[in-house]
């Protein structure tokens, strides 16, 4: 399985929003609908590469600051049949 490293910012919230968000039972942040603005991306073709990216990506002063975060996705591999699919040539 291949991997998606992710430095991204992190967007400051209001406490209104943060209560409204608790009160609700509704989400703060939905990455689906308005993700994080991205600061760096990387690929990894294995867990143990992407962690290994992930703990150096966690040692710029912006991530140890807590201005940025560091998500590791995991992407599934598309269907041989599928028509995006490259076969490695």
């Amino acid at each position: 399985m291949r991997f998606l490293i992710v430095r991204t910012e992190i967007r400051a919230a209001a406490d209104t929003d943060i209560a409204a968000a608790w009160a609700g039972g509704g989400r703060l942040r939905d990455e689906t609908s308005a993700p994080e603005p991205r600061r760096q991306v990387v690929h990894a073709e294995d867990r143990d590469a992407a962690l290994l990216l992930a703990r150096a990506l966690s040692s710029v002063g912006a991530v140890r600051a807590g201005r940025h975060r560091v998500k590791v996705l995991p992407i599934s591999d598309l269907d041989p049949a599928h028509p995006y699919h490259r076969d490695g040539g």
